[in-house]
């Protein structure tokens, strides 16, 4: 009913501000008012490194040469505010619960285990621009209690047919090719793209545990493992918009990806429990083979009215298919024992459909008005089937490792923003509404549950114009953090013979209320941003270890995280000379988590410095020298810490042609990028460290063609408006 109440009020309301409009006196169109400083402040040429609006940022990395030749993940390492770790797991100001959306929309690539895989996948030269939005406002989904990156994907640019082709190699077999089309008249604009991506990596992990027991008896655990990594994707996208009028445009796009993932892991786990004078040494081979495919279809309409009010609806389709087969081999050397096998067979289907709608009316006094209605439902099949047995050739059926989980999730929003701008004041306001249904169903245990809950989401943004150089800024807003699906399903699922994981039917979103201030100057070419924030957290979902005994630890999600964060963001670009351009940012925080319990870490605090830092040389009109460092600042756990992270990039771009050019990039010169994490309780002590072999040599080649007068890419969040 609440879905229903809703739905229909929107869907009544964008019809009758439509109507209104149509009804308006015929005529030439009004010239758009001018835009506030709520909608976008652009510096310069479409090109600027850095724009800003009162709730958001966008970075150009096209000129990054690792976003040319690297992952997406690669790109926005070198984003302010982004931080990415060793594994792909991505995080704003330190917290890792972010939204990751394709030009404005999410996609089920992005959720749960498949996001730092996807990032670490998919090609980086097909995103031209990179939107931070840490503090959202009621216009965007409450998801992501950190913020949102909105990944701008390119466009063609220029009258008539443009294009490029890229390709890539890097040792161990490494490759990446790619190639986009684009056509553009006065009425038609088309783009299509095709890439193929080969990575390969190699890891090593050390962990040593110590475990005290209920009898207060210590057990440790040393644990080696020795892993390959080879990945293999292949993606396509095409889009096509039409001007049917001046002031009616329709568009329909669709994109695809395949992406093979195979890693193979070996783990020799050496278990010792002097007290008891018992000790266990074995080995655990796994080998894995993911085959995902997605594809998304989408249609949109855009439709401007003699009143310069403008309305926007789109109707997608997203599947995707995830299947994984999962071998493992267990060998127990002390004390001796016969030979376990094991595999697993996963099979994951995903359906999303959403529909959303967008209004937008400006307002005498150059006030504008925003009216939505977003409806997004999931329909999720989790499939695990288990075998066991005494050879690869004798498994078995395996209860213990067989489980059905069954989500669907519907999202229902509407959402309004009022913008005003009073004097050298911009007000921007808004209220956003979700109704959220949830049916949970673990058929292999016989659990059903219904997990409902209708909230709304203020937002506020203010922005006062000091100067035609200076402004200051303020927001705030009410973000969730909602669980994966994976995270209610609460079937043990065996990671090794040490290691179970289970969900929580029963968890409910992470709240999180957040506060910003900033200043900003903009003197071309120099842009310089200060932005202090406070954010506090609570019901965050966690994963908390138990101890079942015999050295086998269950990592179970619950709501049991609370935690506060403040911090200092400074980012500075610019020029040092007309040939020299640099990029500077650093980010002072302050973190406290919350004591878990007796049996968990304490109440603990930090302060971090994090930062990066790149220096552009155009050496010569045709050599580019480019040179990134970032750090990753150590990072508080629910029960312990990771360490900081540090590494260097270098990237040569040589202009051989006017169309071909010669981009060769060095990742990770000092091989200092690893992952080393620390638990820390009365019960647990456990320090690991992973190591990747990031240290990589990438040569590659971009050939372009066709040209023309580029558009000002600026916010690329909505569509351009159609040609008048």
């Amino acid at each position: 009913m609440r879905t229903g109440l809703i739905a229909l009020t929107l869907a009544a309301a964008l019809p009758s501000l439509a109507a209104a409009q149509q009804a308006a006196p015929s005529g030439p169109p009004a010239k758009a008012p001018p835009k506030t400083v709520g909608e976008v402040v652009v510096t310069g040429a479409g090109s600027a490194p850095v724009q800003s609006g009162l709730d958001r940022r966008s970075y150009d990395v096209s000129k990054d040469l690792q976003a040319q030749s690297g992952a997406i993940a690669d790109a926005l390492r070198n984003v302010p505010s982004v931080e990415v770790d060793v594994q792909g797991n991505v995080s704003l100001r330190g917290d890792g619960n972010v939204t990751i959306l394709i030009d404005g929309k999410p996609s089920s690539l992005f959720q749960g285990d498949n996001k730092a895989q996807a990032l670490q996948s998919l090609p980086a030269d097909s995103i031209e621009r990179v939107e931070v939005i840490t503090n959202p406002s009621a216009e965007f989904r409450a998801d992501g209690s950190a913020g949102i990156i909105n990944l701008i994907s390119k466009k063609a640019k220029g009258a008539g047919r443009t294009g490029s082709v890229r390709t890539l190699v890097g040792a161990d077999g490494r490759y990446s090719a790619s190639a986009n089309l684009g056509y553009n008249s006065n009425r038609l604009t088309m783009t299509g793209e095709v890439s193929a991506r080969a990575d390969a990596q190699k890891m090593r992990t050390l962990d040593l545990r110590s475990q005290t027991g209920a009898g207060g008896d210590v057990e440790t655990i040393d644990q080696t493992l020795i892993g390959h990594v080879f990945a293999n994707s292949a993606s396509t996208r095409g889009s096509l918009d039409y001007d049917l009028t001046p002031k009616t445009r329709i568009g329909v796009e669709a994109h695809g990806n395949y992406t093979s993932f195979r890693p193979d892991n070996h783990l020799h786990i050496v278990a010792d429990d002097p007290a008891l004078g018992l000790a266990d040494t074995f080995d655990r081979a796994t080998f894995v083979h993911q085959k995902r495919a997605a594809a998304e279809v989408s249609a949109n309409l855009r439709r401007q009215f003699a009143g310069d009010g403008v309305l926007t609806a789109s109707l997608s389709y997203e599947g995707i298919n995830d299947s994984r087969v999962r071998d493992g081999e267990t060998f127990d050397q002390s004390p001796p024992a016969p030979a376990a096998f094991d595999q697993q067979r996963i099979d994951n289907d995903l359906s999303t459909v959403q529909l959303k709608a967008d209004y937008v009316q400006p307002l005498p006094g150059m006030a504008k008005l925003k009216l939505g209605l977003d409806v997004e439902h999931n329909d999720n099949t989790y499939r695990n089937r288990g075998f066991a047995g005494p050879a690869p050739g004798a498994l078995s059926p395996d209860a213990a490792l067989t489980n059905l989980f069954l989500f669907e999730r519907t999202v229902s929003a509407a959402y309004a923003t009022y913008e005003r701008p009073i004097g050298e004041l911009t007000v921007l306001a808004g209220l956003r509404v979700e109704d959220v249904r949830q049916t949970l169903n673990q058929v292999t245990l016989g659990q059903r549950t219904e997990n409902d809950y209708l909230r709304a989401y203020p937002s506020l943004h203010l922005g006062w114009k000091l100067s035609d150089d200076q402004q200051l800024t303020a927001g705030y807003s009410h973000r969730v953090q909602r669980p994966e699906p994976g995270d209610f399903n609460s079937f043990r699922f065996m990671l090794d013979p040490l290691n179970y994981r289970a969900g929580n039917p029963h968890l409910k979103p992470q709240q999180t209320q957040s506060f910003e201030v900033g200043y900003e100057y903009r003197q071309t070419p120099t842009v310089l941003l200060a932005t202090a924030y406070y954010r506090e957290n609570r019901d965050g979902v966690t994963d908390v270890l138990r101890d079942l005994g015999g050295g086998v630890l269950l990592s179970e999600r619950t709501n049991a995280a609370q935690s506060r964060s403040a911090g200092l963001e400074l980012v500075a670009n610019g020029k040092l000379t007309p040939t020299l351009s640099y990029s500077l940012s650093t980010n002072a925080a302050w973190t406290e988590l919350d004591s878990l319990g007796p049996s968990f870490a304490p109440t603990r605090s930090l302060v971090s410095l994090s930062g990066r830092g790149g220096l552009t040389w155009q050496a010569t009109p045709d050599d580019l020298f480019q040179v990134n460092a970032f750090l990753n600042g150590k990072r508080l756990t629910p029960q312990g810490y990771a360490d900081p992270a540090f590494g260097i990039d270098f990237g040569y771009r040589r202009k051989l042609t006017d169309q071909v050019f010669l981009v060769a990039t060095f990742q990770d010169i000092a091989g200092t990028f690893h992952l080393n994490q620390v638990n820390d309780t009365p019960l647990l002590k456990e320090r690991s460290k992973i190591n990747f072999d990031t240290h990589q040599l990438r040569i590659g080649f971009t050939w372009s063609f066709g040209g023309g007068r580029p558009r000002d890419p600026g916010f690329e969040f909505q569509a351009p408006a159609p040609t008048t």
